[in-house]
């Protein structure tokens, strides 16, 4: 079996417990992690033949970790020679405001790059950053001052996989929750204090995954769900408590990357898709605080490798397959069943996000596709190739401007209306 191509951290629906600001990106997958923009967000109708304007560009080290955009500023994790390096840069030029890092020594077990996988996490005037070797880092986003660190990997004996730490850390009230992975001392997840970096609590003993965890409200009492490597589990955020888990994943050469995707039940009954290839397929669950039940699960509807599906009016969006083996298809399927109902074949593999009704495709090939779905199928409205090279980050849409990186180029395009 071929190993996939590393997902994007993360690749990765998440409410960090606060409504969405207009121009704000300021996580993996956008304000509430799964990949819808705030609903003062504008799309233009259409591009130009040339493509969207290019507003500025600039070129970036390695790595695939996205763009997080929050106050006009927005954040760079990069490597540059032997750092891992966080820029704060002005959004709307690009110009750097300040620059910070720390050594690294990471290569990949297979394929791949050598540089940072998690979106930076902007949060109440702080940024966390996750490196490669599982360095975490807080800095003051203003200034770029380093309030604190840990050494993950090496503090909780955890592995670094086939690709390195690639679950974008998450903010759930005073904690920073981190799927770290380290089993041997039942450290799989750790929730970090906010403030000091200080050790809150540990939980499980669950190897690392490459899915970011999302935040989830029940009942007034703050939780976060994990795709681990092998379970998908619901924790409560102040004590680390598991409240359940089923199984998810497989062993062998397999990944779960793509972020869990929580939809609206009622009161007490929330709902919950996880997906990912290799055989694995989806499951979609309805959800409380005490279990979780499988309403429908399996290949045949949906299993993508680390594109986040988009839920709209019940209908769910994604990019099916995987990009290390084409082909790749755009896929509508029925959330409530699992009924797939239409397919769009040999679109190639990407990442999706949506704003003001629309979607915006970033496919790994380095073509953009500004596109309509719904349940009766999907429309193209434009396309565009403004970068030569490979896109595997995670894309960031804040105020207009849409952020999209290749191997060695970051460029800002408005794409607003």
């Amino acid at each position: 079996m071929r190993h996939a191509w590393v997902p994007t951290a993360g690749l990765l629906v998440a409410f960090l417990i606060a409504p969405a600001r207009g121009g704000d990106w300021p996580q993996v997958l956008g304000p509430n992690r799964n990949g819808i923009a705030a609903a003062d967000e504008r799309l233009a109708e259409t591009w130009p033949a040339e493509g969207p304007p290019v507003e500025w560009r600039r070129e970036v080290g390695a790595g695939y970790a996205g763009i997080a955009v929050a106050g006009g500023r927005a954040v760079l994790f990069s490597r540059v020679g032997d750092r891992e390096v966080v820029e704060g840069i002005d959004a709307a030029t690009g110009k750097t405001l300040w620059s910070d890092g720390h050594p690294t020594t990471f290569a990949p077990q297979v394929g791949g790059g050598n540089g940072p996988l998690c979106t930076p996490v902007i949060h109440g005037g702080r940024v966390i950053v996750c490196g490669a070797q599982g360095v975490l880092a807080c800095l003051d986003v203003a200034t770029g001052k380093r309030l604190w660190q840990r050494d993950t990997h090496r503090e909780f004996d955890a592995p670094e996989g086939y690709f390195g730490a690639g679950s974008t850390p998450l903010v759930v009230g005073d904690h920073v929750l981190v799927n770290v992975g380290g089993s041997r001392q039942e450290a799989g997840i750790v929730a970090f204090d906010l403030g000091t970096g200080a050790t809150a609590w540990k939980a499980t003993a669950e190897p690392a995954s490459y899915s970011a965890p999302v935040a989830v409200d029940i009942a007034g009492v703050a939780h976060a769900l994990f795709v681990t490597r092998y379970q998908c589990l619901l924790v409560e955020a102040a004590t680390g408590t598991v409240k359940w888990k089923f199984p998810f994943g497989m062993r062998g050469p397999t990944v779960n990357a793509a972020t869990p995707l929580v939809m609206a039940g009622d009161a007490a009954d929330k709902r919950l898709l996880v997906t990912a290839a290799y055989g694995i397929g989806s499951v979609y669950a309805s959800f409380d605080g005490k279990a979780a039940q499988t309403l429908w699960e399996g290949t045949d509807s949906l299993a993508t490798q680390y594109c986040t599906p988009i839920v709209t009016q019940g209908i769910l969006v994604a990019i099916d397959g995987r990009d290390d083996m084409p082909p790749a298809d755009l896929k509508a399927v029925e959330a409530a069943t699992g009924r797939v109902l239409w397919t769009e074949r040999g679109f190639d593999y990407g990442t999706l996000l949506s704003a003001d009704g629309k979607l915006l495709a970033a496919k790994t090939d380095g073509e953009l596709a500004l596109m309509r779905a719904d349940a009766a199928g999907m429309k193209v409205l434009a396309r565009a190739r403004p970068l030569a090279g490979t896109i595997r980050a995670l894309p960031a849409l804040a105020a207009g401007r849409l952020y999209v990186r290749d191997d060695a180029v970051l460029i800002c395009l408005r794409v607003g209306r």
